[in-house]
């Protein structure tokens, strides 16, 4: 590390922890208490609100929530509000006085990275909580960046900070040696039981997600289906599985959830980020505490469009898990000095490539300019044939969309400075 990279790093520091005030543990009893979301916990669902928004997060946080999640969606917002329209050019002008001749690309990192550690300790402070913060996407095809990015964001706040990576081939391993690290990490923008049995194996992230809402989505919007329950079967089939994988055990997290049916749908799925619509629609629906039961343990049952085979949009690669996968898998990952390129090398021998392929840069594009959900007929061919999986086409297009929102923060960044 340069002396430069070293007076960045505190500058970034001292900025972020800059009337920081923990209350570690000593809130707990100061939350009100809910039925449901106690009956939510007994059938062993950790609660985290997904959310930036600490005013929205007030509203709904009772002592039974333990977790806030970030990532570039959702600091964006926080960012365009204008939240930190001060501390922005203060940041620069600090960053500029430790090392006069930084380059606009590195300043306008550092500020975003000072911009999430900040908000997160913000929701630290305010709600004793753990905060799932995440790394710029810049950083999803680097692993030693990543490493030390997210060696960063740790020794700011080892007691709550959970670093999200994204599920890319150098994210595996900058995953796994983190985590070596003793850091916890939150593997996101997982998509299948079979991405996340490859994960626990081979980087053994604290966490593992299926972004579920957004597999409905992509059924429904598209006259696949109704979408009901394909995000559900893709979660249950995911927690069984990784259920299976020896210590340690990485905890499945049900993501992009959209309405409250779908949280008591999911009761007993290992943790649950809600965004606070839903959250507060699950209240709304009122169930009695007692009727609720373990959703997670259903045998859910998508129902498809008359003429639609599943299997010709790679529908049937979010649930099911090749026989032998964590063999083959663990048989990779004894490769300890491998690159990205490396990986996917090995994975596509191991018959894996369909999870997580290689993707040409006219792929990137496409999926940059479709957004979140991508337009699953374009890419039949290839999905029906196994060369991608439907898994694989939502984490392209997921991690290009939180791209563009970490463009969009970007933007409004160098505006300021």
């Amino acid at each position: 590390m340069t002396t430069d990279e070293s007076r960045l790093i505190e500058v970034a520091r001292g900025l972020v922890l800059e009337g920081f005030e923990p209350h570690y543990g000593a809130l707990a009893d100061s939350f009100p208490s809910h039925p449901l979301w106690r009956r939510m916990k007994e059938l062993g669902t950790e609660l985290w609100l997904d959310t930036g928004d600490i005013d929205a997060a007030e509203e709904l946080w009772t002592r039974e929530f333990s977790a806030l999640t970030t990532n570039n969606t959702l600091l964006n917002r926080e960012v365009q509000k204008g939240t930190y329209d001060d501390l922005v050019p203060r940041a620069a002008a600090a960053l500029r006085s430790a090392c006069p001749d930084i380059d606009g690309a590195t300043l306008v990192r550092e500020i975003a990275f000072v911009l999430n550690a900040y908000h997160g300790l913000r929701l630290v402070e305010k709600f004793d909580a753990f905060v799932s913060v995440e790394e710029h996407t810049d950083l999803a095809h680097d692993a030693d960046a990543a490493v030390a990015v997210g060696r960063r964001y740790h020794a700011i706040c080892p007691e709550r900070f959970i670093i999200k990576i994204p599920l890319t081939a150098e994210g595996l391993i900058a995953a796994r040696q983190l985590g070596r690290d003793g850091v916890p990490i939150n593997l996101t923008l997982g998509f299948s039981a079979r991405q996340n049995v490859l994960t626990s194996v081979f980087a053994k992230p604290t966490y593992c997600n299926v972004f579920l809402g957004r597999l409905n989505s992509v059924v429904s919007d598209h006259g696949l289906g109704d979408g009901l329950y394909v995000g559900e079967r893709a979660t249950a089939a995911s927690q069984g599985r990784i259920g299976e994988i020896p210590e340690p055990a990485t905890r499945q997290i049900g993501a992009s959830i959209r309405s409250g049916q779908q949280v008591a749908d999911l009761a007993g799925t290992h943790v649950l980020t809600i965004p606070p619509k839903a959250a507060a629609e699950f209240l709304t629906l009122g169930p009695e505490p007692d009727a609720l039961e373990r959703g997670i343990d259903n045998d859910y049952d998508p129902q498809w469009a008359e003429g639609v085979a599943p299997e010709s949009f790679g529908l049937d690669t979010l649930w099911h898990v090749p026989y032998g996968i964590e063999n083959a898998v663990g048989d990779v990952a004894a490769e300890n000095d491998l690159g990205g390129p490396a990986l996917l090398a090995h994975l596509a021998d191991a018959a894996l490539g369909g999870a997580l392929p290689a993707w040409p840069e006219s792929d990137l594009t496409k999926a940059a300019a479709d957004g979140k959900i991508p337009k699953v007929r374009d890419w039949e061919h290839r999905l029906a044939t196994g060369e991608i999986g439907l898994d694989a086409l939502m984490n392209l297009h997921g991690l290009q969309s939180f791209a563009a929102d970490q463009k969009a923060m970007d933007d409004r960044i160098r505006g300021l400075i």
